[in-house]
C-alpha cells in the first residue's frame, strides 16, 4: 500500500481523495495556494504545504512546486483530481521520473486519449463506434475536404484535437461557409492550446450524452461499471446527471460497455477512465475519453457499491482490481446536482462568505462539499462548491429524494443555482428521462 499521498488539487474532490486515503490507511499531504489556507481538507490533512499564490498558474498547475512538496514531505504518490494537472501528460511523466507514483494511467495514454483524432482512431481498432467523420485531420487539400464534408452530409462539425470542455468547436450548416470555419477554428485551437489540427464530423442535431465508467489495473484486465447519462448541460458544461441512463435497450448499453472494455485492455490502461458517446437513435457514437476521475463519479458509486477512489489507489499500489466482471451488479437509481456558487438566473460567479451552510439528509443521500458556516468561497477558481447525490431502488423514488434534499439544503451569504436544479427536477420531461444535450438551454431560453 501506498504510505503517503500528495493531493495536487483543491475543494471537494481534494476532500473525497482524502476520505479514501484515510480508509485505506494512507497518510496524505495537501497542497494549497494562499487563497486556499481554510480549506476542509487541508485542517484535515497530516501535513499541508503552500504552493503558492491564488493564482492557479502559480499554484495548483505550478509543476515544480508540486513535485518539490512531494519530495519535502516524503509522499511516494501525487492523486491529480479532476481540472488542472489530471490530464497533463508532461505532468504524469515527470511525476514519475522524478521517482512517484502518478495516480492515474500511463503519460503516453494519456497522450493518446488527449489527442482527439488518435484516440479515435484507438478507438476504431477496438470496435467501439465512432461518428462518422474525417478518419484523421484535415491537411490544406480544400477538394479532399469538401469532398469529405458532402459524404458525410450537413451539418457537420469542425473539432480541434487537443479540445475540450467545450472550446474548439464550430458548426457548419452549409457548403460556402466551411473552409473559413475551418480556418478560424484552427486559428483559435492554435492560441488556445498549442495545436491547430482540427478534424471533421457528422454533427448530431439531438443526441444524448451517455458515458460508461472503466477501471483497468495496467496489467491489461479491465471492466466496466455501468453508465451515466450527463445530457443537462449548459454550454457544454453538465449540470446533473443520472445513473444509470434511461431508456436505452440493454443489447446496446452491454454490447458498447464490452467494447469499452476491450479498448481498455488493448492499451493496457491503469486506473479510472471514462469514454464519453453522443447516443442517439439507439446508436453509440464516441467522442472523447477522460483519463481521470470524473466529478460526478459518485452516482456510478451508489449504483455499484464500487469506490472509484479507492480502487485508483489500490491500483497505483500495484495490486490487481478488488472486483471482477461478474461481481458488477447495477442496482437501483442516482442523481447529481453540480452546486455552484452562482446567479441562478445570469450564471455570474458568487464568490464570498457562507454565513451557514446546512445539509441535507435521510435515506439515499449523500453530499460531496467542502464548505462549512463561515467558509468563505475564493473568486480565483471553479464555482463548484457541492455535489448533492440521491440514491433510491427506482428512478421515481431517487428523484423524489433530491427533491426533498434541495428542498432542506441551505447555503446562506452567497448565490446558488439550487433554484435552477428545482426547476429542474420539476420538468416534466426530465421526469421522464431521455432529453437531449440540447434541452437545457432551450428550457433556459424559455423560460
Amino acid at each position: 500500500m501506498l504510505e503517503k499521498v500528495l493531493i495536487a488539487n483543491r475543494g471537494e474532490i481534494a476532500l473525497r481523495i482524502l476520505r479514501a486515503c484515510k480508509e485505506l490507511g494512507i497518510k496524505t499531504v495537501a497542497v494549497h495556494s494562499s487563497a486556499d489556507k481554510d480549506l476542509m481538507h487541508v485542517r484535515l490533512a497530516d501535513e499541508s504545504v503552500c504552493i503558492g499564490p491564488a493564482s492557479a498558474a502559480q499554484s495548483y498547475l505550478h509543476v515544480p512546486a508540486i513535485i518539490s512538496a512531494t519530495e519535502v514531505t516524503d509522499a511516494v504518490a501525487i492523486h491529480p483530481g479532476y481540472g488542472f494537472l489530471s490530464e497533463n501528460a508532461d505532468f504524469a511523466e515527470q511525476v514519475e521520473r522524478s521517482g512517484f507514483t502518478f495516480i492515474g494511467p500511463r503519460a503516453e495514454t494519456i497522450r493518446l486519449m488527449g489527442d482527439k483524432v488518435s484516440a479515435i482512431e484507438a478507438m476504431k481498432k477496438a470496435g467501439v463506434p465512432t461518428v462518422p467523420g474525417s478518419d484523421g485531420p484535415l491537411d490544406g487539400n480544400s477538394e479532399r475536404t469538401l469532398s469529405i464534408a458532402r459524404e458525410i452530409g450537413y451539418p457537420v462539425i469542425i473539432k480541434a484535437a487537443a479540445g475540450g470542455g467545450g472550446r474548439g468547436m464550430r458548426v457548419v450548416h452549409e457548403e460556402s461557409a466551411l473552409l473559413k470555419a475551418i480556418y478560424v477554428t484552427q486559428s483559435e485551437a492554435k492560441a488556445a492550446f498549442g495545436n491547430d489540427t482540427v478534424y471533421l464530423e457528422k454533427f448530431l442535431q439531438n443526441p444524448r450524452h451517455v458515458e460508461i465508467q472503466v477501471i483497468g489495473d495496467g496489467q491489461g484486465n479491465a471492466i466496466y461499471l455501468g453508465d451515466r447519462d450527463c445530457s443537462m448541460q449548459r454550454r457544454h458544461q453538465k449540470v446533473v446527471e443520472e445513473a444509470p441512463a434511461p431508456g436505452i435497450p440493454d443489447d446496446v448499453r452491454k454490447e458498447v460497455m464490452e467494447t469499452c472494455v476491450k479498448a481498455c485492455e488493448m492499451m493496457k490502461y491503469r486506473g479510472a477512465g471514462t469514454l464519453e458517446f453522443l447516443y442517439e437513435d439507439e446508436r453509440f457514437y464516441f467522442i472523447e475519453m477522460n483519463t481521470r476521475v470524473q466529478v460526478e463519479h459518485p452516482v456510478t458509486e451508489m449504483v455499484t457499491g464500487i469506490d472509484i477512489v479507492k480502487e485508483q489507489l489500490l491500483i497505483a499500489s500495484g495490486q490487481p482490481l478488488s472486483v471482477k466482471q461478474e461481481d458488477i451488479n447495477i442496482k437501483g437509481h442516482s442523481f447529481e446536482c453540480r452546486i455552484n456558487a452562482e446567479d441562478p438566473n445570469t450564471f455570474m460567479p458568487s464568490p464570498g462568505k457562507i454565513d451557514l451552510f446546512h445539509a441535507p439528509g435521510g435515506n439515499g443521500i449523500r453530499v460531496d462539499s467542502h464548505i462549512y458556516s463561515g467558509y468563505t468561497v475564493p473568486p480565483f477558481y471553479d464555482s463548484l462548491i457541492a455535489k448533492l447525490i440521491s440514491f433510491g431502488s427506482s428512478r421515481e423514488e431517487a428523484l423524489l429524494r433530491m427533491q426533498n434534499a434541495l428542498d432542506e439544503i441551505l447555503i446562506d451569504g452567497i448565490k446558488t443555482n439550487i433554484a435552477l436544479h428545482k426547476d429542474i427536477l420539476r420538468d416534466k420531461n426530465f421526469q421522464r428521462g431521455g432529453v437531449n444535450i440540447h434541452y437545457l438551454e432551450k428550457m433556459l431560453g424559455e423560460k
